[in-house]
């Protein structure tokens, strides 16, 4: 009796885990239960977007230089700390950048909060590493400001040059970030607390998840709750903001079991990525594919003169000319052949991600293929 090398039998225990836990992932998942506060949110308690504009000084030579846009902005920070600067000085400002700002105002943010803001060069600038922005204002969409910005920045990316014009670049050296960097001078109105009726929506449109969202909450509060469309539901809660946070509160946390997700191919069309999911479903199909592969080499050759002759130096061009095609076998898929069928198929025939976008599509147009193809 023959005994088995350790490698081998390791190497197939492997590969027999690597298939069971390839059929779990294939395998439809059971249905489950998710919170009210997962499926969506309630309308108007939302994050509202800041944008500013402003310098960041203190560069070691790395900044916008002598920009127009950047000295005007010198001259408004120099009249706001009481140095007026001639007229007609433009100060050559190697160690300072044009920034923009943004930062993101959560719901119910108080005057006196502090928030995060991310810091952008606009110009010139080849590192903010080492700078600190000076006080700037943030805006939002009325065009009001709502928050106060100033702070060191923390930049993760770096930036070198040599002499002789090299560069070595890591990361992102033009964008930096700086924690609890701006302050709330203005609160934002939700409505939350006012009102008859507020409003709660889904994330991704279903008039199934919706209706059970519905009955859910029904359930237990009966009558509050009605369907304005498939996003949409209406809840008649009490005035007050402590009753009605309350009543929020319990209601994000019921249970709920969404709709299964509609039959769904997403193709991205740029890395080659294709992601099936598991409510696609085919009709009998036989699929063959055959890759061809024609091939052109270019060998071109420099033919000398003989000597003391007055022939001239000539270039002979040397071109061949290949075609090759890939015989595959034709697979059956039999009806009602799920994912884990199309895949075990698709793979027995060796195709690419590129290969299988095309017979994808060619499946769908054949009508085999029930699903959506979206390619991003």
């Amino acid at each position: 009796m023959t005994a088995r090398h350790p490698l081998s039998l390791s190497l197939s225990k492997a590969l027999r885990a690597l298939s069971l836990l390839l059929l779990l992932a294939l395998a439809p998942l059971p249905a489950h239960a998710e919170r009210v506060r997962d499926l969506g949110a309630f309308q108007g308690v939302r994050t509202n977007q800041l944008t500013g504009y402003g310098v960041v000084v203190g560069l070691s030579g790395t900044g916008d230089d002598s920009l127009e846009y950047l000295t005007q902005a010198m001259h408004g920070v120099s009249g706001r700390v009481g140095v007026q600067l001639p007229p007609g000085v433009n100060p050559a400002l190697k160690n300072a950048a044009a920034v923009i700002i943004t930062a993101d105002l959560p719901a119910f943010a108080k005057p006196g909060q502090r928030i995060d803001v991310t810091v952008s060069a606009i110009g010139k600038a080849k590192s903010l590493r080492g700078g600190a922005l000076i006080m700037a204002p943030l805006y939002g969409a009325d065009g009001q400001i709502y928050a106060m910005a100033q702070g060191n920045l923390a930049v993760g990316g770096l930036g070198i040059s040599g002499a002789d014009g090299s560069k070595l670049t890591v990361n992102i050296p033009t964008v930096g970030r700086i924690a609890d960097g701006a302050s709330v001078e203005r609160s934002v109105a939700t409505g939350f607390d006012s009102g008859d009726m507020l409003r709660w929506n889904l994330f991704q449109s279903d008039f199934l998840t919706a209706t059970r969202v519905r009955d859910a909450i029904n359930r237990r509060w009966p009558g509050i709750a009605s369907i304005d469309d498939g996003i949409t539901l209406s809840l008649r809660l009490p005035t007050g903001a402590n009753e009605r946070a309350g009543m929020i509160a319990a209601i994000e946390m019921i249970e709920v079991t969404p709709a299964e997700a509609a039959a769904r191919v997403v193709v991205n069309s740029r890395t080659g990525t294709v992601v099936i999911n598991s409510a696609v479903k085919l009709y009998p199909a036989a699929i063959s594919h055959g890759r061809l592969t024609v091939r052109v080499d270019e060998n071109p050759q420099v033919i000398q003169p003989a000597p003391l002759s007055r022939g001239q130096t000539a270039v002979q061009e040397d071109s061949k000319l290949s075609a090759e095609e890939d015989g595959r076998s034709v697979m059956l898929l039999k009806p009602g052949a799920s994912l884990a069928k199309l895949v075990d198929a698709l793979n027995l025939l060796g195709v690419s991600p590129s290969d299988l976008v095309a017979i994808l599509e060619a499946l769908k147009q054949a009508g085999a293929l029930k699903a959506e193809i979206e390619v991003i």
